[in-house]
């Protein structure tokens, strides 16, 4: 059997979520899904209006906003809040993952480390059910480093 992407799971979330809710299925709502899953790696909301612009499906930033909004709760975007402002991700298949977060220019980079993924998912929270994680970790980039010390 295929494995299932996990933009046909996103959209199975929100089907079943729109049906069990009585909520209309909107073609805005999956446009925006479309779109989210089309997006590489962190985007702003700008960025997302732009490219469903590009697509020639423009929607209201209302609306835009509280589709993401609905999108977070259903986990099939994280917000990260970032030196350079709020970003969003799309949720996929591996969902936990680290940031690193140069604070002189605010390049974010993802880091694989698989034993600290390990330690978090082995670790027993009190009261508490762990969905998903997201690790941010500050310091300073090789390149910002290298120009501080030539000062």
């Amino acid at each position: 059997m295929m494995k299932k992407s996990s933009k046909e799971k996103a959209q199975k979330i929100l089907d079943n979520y729109l049906e069990t809710n009585n909520h209309r299925k909107t073609p805005e709502r999956y446009a925006v899904l479309e779109a989210v899953y089309s997006m590489k790696g962190h985007f702003s909301l700008e960025a997302l209006r732009e490219k469903l612009e590009k697509k020639n499906f423009p929607v209201s930033r209302a609306t835009l906003y509280n589709t993401i909004k609905l999108f977070i709760n259903l986990h099939l975007v994280i917000c990260h809040r970032l030196a350079d402002g709020t970003k969003y991700e799309a949720i996929n298949d591996n969902e936990n993952h680290i940031h690193q977060i140069c604070t002189i220019c605010g390049q974010v980079t993802e880091l694989e480390a698989p034993e600290i993924v390990h330690a978090i998912e082995e670790t027993k929270f009190r009261r508490f059910a762990r969905e998903v994680f997201s690790l941010y970790i500050y310091g300073v980039c090789s390149s910002c480093k290298q120009k501080t010390s030539r000062l």
